[in-house]
């Protein structure tokens, strides 16, 4: 799969798991393991990313003892998630134009 595409999916996965409730990282990459093989490596930029540009809220907590980040999504992370979905129906319409072209052959 194309980076760009698949960097676009991944980011779209990560704010979906947040617009479910307020999570922490390894709690992230359990929720989507069964979707979307990513690792921690992938994660962490991806939240850093997201939260520059204002899609996500991020504040610690304790938790036994040591400080954890939780990640909230915001209403600008709401609306990437609607401009997603809003193009994905376009990406599906090119995807059944070059289908047919194959199956034409």
């Amino acid at each position: 799969m194309n980076a760009q595409l698949k960097k676009g999916l991944l980011d779209v996965c990560v704010l979906s798991v947040l617009r479910r409730g307020e999570s922490y990282g390894y709690k992230i990459l359990k929720d989507l393991s069964p979707y979307v093989d990513l690792s921690e490596s992938t994660l962490y930029p991806i939240l850093r990313r997201l939260e520059a540009v204002k899609c996500l809220d991020v504040h610690s907590v304790e938790h036994e003892g040591r400080l954890r980040k939780m990640y909230t999504i915001t209403e600008t992370g709401r609306q990437q998630i609607l401009d997603f979905l809003k193009d994905w129906k376009e990406v599906e319409t090119i995807y059944q134009y070059i289908k047919e072209g194959i199956d034409g052959d």
